[in-house]
């Protein structure tokens, strides 16, 4: 299995957290990332400190996990577009506080700016697979975009014209939504690294449990999202298997024209369509003969016992929360 496909991923390593209860685990994932979307998104000290803390639990308890952090690096490498999209949309859109310069930079996107930023794009594009830190040449192609369009400035090629007045809240508010969604992936993504896809169907259908009371099929609900989140990497792997085979047989994904990309990525749907219904078929074919049916109570071999660790694991989530909303309303 391709190691940066980290959803619906499992990695045994025996901790703790593995042998916790997963209704437990999923309460408890639930309690902090409530506790984490409550915390104001602010410039005070106090929203700092408690963000950072949040930070601190999500790393610590990936560590306990044993979850190895190249792993963690890798999976958080494919958000590192939207996080520093959305980094910058704060720099432009909050203009309250204090400026970093002391006046406006003139910023200028001129024909000879463009394309410089078009040949900068270009290395990045040709150069990024062969190079080791490759989250750092990416930052660093960001600020060349910037950088070049103030440097680059020909009054008579100007094709558009912008003040760019970044200040220190918008940079604090940007790194605080950077974390924020960081530290929600890295929660998330706890979940599944260290709980089976049967246990987390288990842990899903006894807390939506008192759903049945309204007619709702729990069972059901809960069996879905299970194989959701078992399958997703499956065709994922089974994807690139595709475009890899298809790459040995002459196609090429980047460099080719629209119009060929269209009929490339044509070529690439039907296949996965068609692993996708052979799977089902197959899944179905093996519920069946273990003699699942469809509403019909089921029995576990290994039934959960609830330990010291399940409740100190919840008892740790309420405590956050408790925490965080204590100080808000102090604060």
């Amino acid at each position: 299995m391709n190691n940066k496909i980290n959803i619906g991923q499992y990695i045994p390593t025996n901790s703790f957290l593995h042998r916790l209860d997963p209704r437990f685990k999923i309460l408890a994932l639930v309690f902090l990332l409530v506790s984490l979307f409550i915390i104001p998104i602010s410039t005070e000290i106090y929203s700092l400190i408690m963000l950072g803390a949040m930070l601190v639990v999500a790393i610590v308890l990936n560590l306990l996990a044993k979850i190895p952090i190249k792993r963690l690096l890798l999976g958080l490498r494919p958000l590192m577009f939207l996080l520093t999209l959305t980094f910058i949309i704060q720099l432009f859109t909050i203009n309250t506080g204090t400026p970093i310069f002391n006046s406006p930079l003139d910023m200028k996107i001129s024909l000879v700016s463009l394309g410089a930023i078009i040949v900068v794009l270009f290395l990045y594009n040709v150069f990024k697979r062969g190079l080791p830190f490759r989250v750092l040449f990416f930052f660093l192609t960001v600020f060349l975009v910037f950088y070049l369009q103030y440097v680059l400035t020909f009054d008579l090629l100007v094709i558009y014209r912008y003040n760019f007045n970044p200040t220190y809240d918008g940079v604090i508010r940007g790194l605080f939504l950077f974390f924020r969604i960081m530290i929600t992936v890295l929660l998330t993504s706890l979940l599944t690294f260290t709980t089976m896809t049967t246990d987390l169907n288990f842990g899903f259908e006894t807390l939506l449990a008192p759903l049945k009371l309204i007619k709702v099929p729990v069972s059901v609900f809960a069996m879905m999202l299970s194989l959701i989140l078992r399958y997703i990497p499956t065709l994922l792997f089974e994807s690139e298997k595709i475009m890899k085979a298809q790459a040995s047989r002459g196609l090429d994904f980047k460099e080719s024209k629209l119009r060929e990309k269209i009929t490339q990525i044509i070529a690439l749907l039907i296949p996965i369509f068609l692993i996708s219904i052979t799977r089902a078929e197959e899944l179905s074919d093996a519920m069946e003969a273990r003699g699942y049916i469809l509403g019909a109570k089921r029995t576990r071999i290994d039934e959960f016992k609830i330990k010291t660790s399940d409740i100190f694991s919840l008892v740790f989530s309420v405590l956050v929360i408790t925490t965080i909303i204590t100080l808000r309303v102090i604060l």
